[in-house]
């Protein structure tokens, strides 16, 4: 019951800024609640698998790829491009607090004489987080249109 509640927080909360970035991205009115629907689907597939100790860079990329697929069946139903629902859904997924500590870290580090291996550490951990998270985030967002939209067959 802990974790339904959890999932439905974590849906709620992160529809929120997916129809915002789709407000700021100009999408029409009628698709904002495909917007949050596919934000929400996404982050808590996420959250869901994080909690079962995935780690954080392949939770996003399975979330992603779920995006994609949930994007592309509203986009075939509404005649409307995909990434249209898909970008401002995988905004939420955005990894903000990594990237924040990186650079905070950097900063740290070019206001101290000596190399400090703490704050160098601090800066390769959280910036290859902040890459491959994001790379994952790409990667499975285009995957599902890269398979669905092949002209010849797969194999």
């Amino acid at each position: 019951m802990d974790l339904l509640l959890t999932l439905l927080n974590d849906a709620l909360f992160s529809a929120i800024p997916a129809v915002g970035f789709a407000m700021v991205f100009n999408v029409p009115r009628r698709f904002l609640p495909y917007c949050a629907l596919a934000g929400a689907i996404g982050h808590s597939c996420r959250t869901l698998l994080l909690t079962i100790a995935m780690p954080i860079e392949w939770a996003t990329f399975a979330a992603a790829a779920i995006i994609g697929v949930v994007t592309i069946g509203f986009a075939k139903r509404h005649m409307a491009p995909p990434l249209m629902y898909s970008v401002a859904a995988v905004i939420p997924m955005i990894p903000g607090t990594y990237a924040f500590n990186t650079m905070i870290a950097l900063v740290q580090m070019t206001s101290q004489p000596q190399i400090d291996a703490e704050l160098t550490a601090a800066v390769i951990t959280n910036g290859l987080k902040t890459v491959f998270i994001l790379g994952a985030l790409a990667v499975g967002l285009a995957m599902p249109s890269l398979v669905y939209y092949r002209t010849r067959p797969i194999i």
